[in-house]
């Protein structure tokens, strides 16, 4: 995979990042979104696709991007295809430190050291391009305005920009409604977008579903069902990381 491309999960922490107070927006539901993200990206790379609710590896290749092809190699070790909620609700801790890191190495972003309460190390980070965050929220922008259906890569942002609530961020006051409507409406633009973020938002809501079954299966499994349902618990977004991230307060 060639860098001369930005990824889905560096646009989607772009649009996230505040240029105002250097913090990113919706933290905690944005570090689900950037493992959702990679998912995409993955999928738009020909490495995953979807199998029904699941994430398949199709082809184990590394792309080039170390980030990318961790989850990869994650991913193939499960040996069968994992649900996409599992996928996301999984830890991931430093996910979007790691991402800021490798924006600031880029030269998109700048680390600007503070303090909080006048004690407390913190790092926030300002975008140095702006152009290339105006090119970002210029193709949501055509793709809420115009109603043309956008490119796969731009409706899968859309999906996850929607998922993690940055609709409220991008689109603020009852003046942007129409705009996060429309934005939430771009999901169904793109399968594998939707599909991810659909489980981001079910991660979120602690609703994890469970695969649809017939009303036979449904009887006979009852007991089997009840174990499964208390799965999601473990993605349930935990409290952040108070190690390595807490010099980076990039919320």
């Amino acid at each position: 995979m060639g860098r001369s491309r930005r990824t889905i999960p560096e646009e989607l922490l772009l649009l996230a990042l505040d240029p105002a107070t250097g913090t990113t927006a919706q933290p905690q539901s944005l570090d689900l979104g950037l493992a959702g993200a990679q998912l995409v990206e993955l999928a738009l790379a020909g490495r995953i696709a979807p199998d029904g609710d699941r994430i398949a590896v199709v082809v184990p290749r590394p792309t080039g991007d170390p980030t990318l092809d961790c989850a990869l190699e994650l991913l193939r070790r499960r040996g069968a295809p994992v649900r996409a909620v599992h996928w996301i609700g999984g830890p991931r801790l430093g996910l979007r430190q790691t991402y800021l890191s490798h924006l600031e190495r880029c030269g998109m972003v700048a680390a600007v050291p503070g303090q909080m309460c006048g004690v407390l190390p913190t790092t926030r980070y300002q975008a140095t391009d702006t152009a290339i965050s105006r090119e970002i929220r210029s193709r949501l922008d055509s793709a809420i305005r115009t109603g043309v259906p956008p490119d796969p890569r731009t409706a899968a942002l859309a999906a996850l920009a929607h998922a993690v609530g940055l609709g409220k961020h991008l689109y603020p006051g009852n003046e942007g409604r129409s705009s996060r409507s429309r934005l939430r409406d771009l999901i169904r633009h793109d399968p594998m977008g939707g599909l991810v973020a659909h489980a981001v938002m079910d991660v979120q809501n602690g609703a994890v579903a469970q695969p649809r079954r017939g009303p036979a299966a449904t009887g006979r499994q009852g007991a089997a069902g009840a174990r499964s349902a208390a799965e999601p618990a473990r993605g349930v977004p935990m409290q952040p990381h108070r190690g390595s991230m807490a010099r980076a307060v990039a919320h």
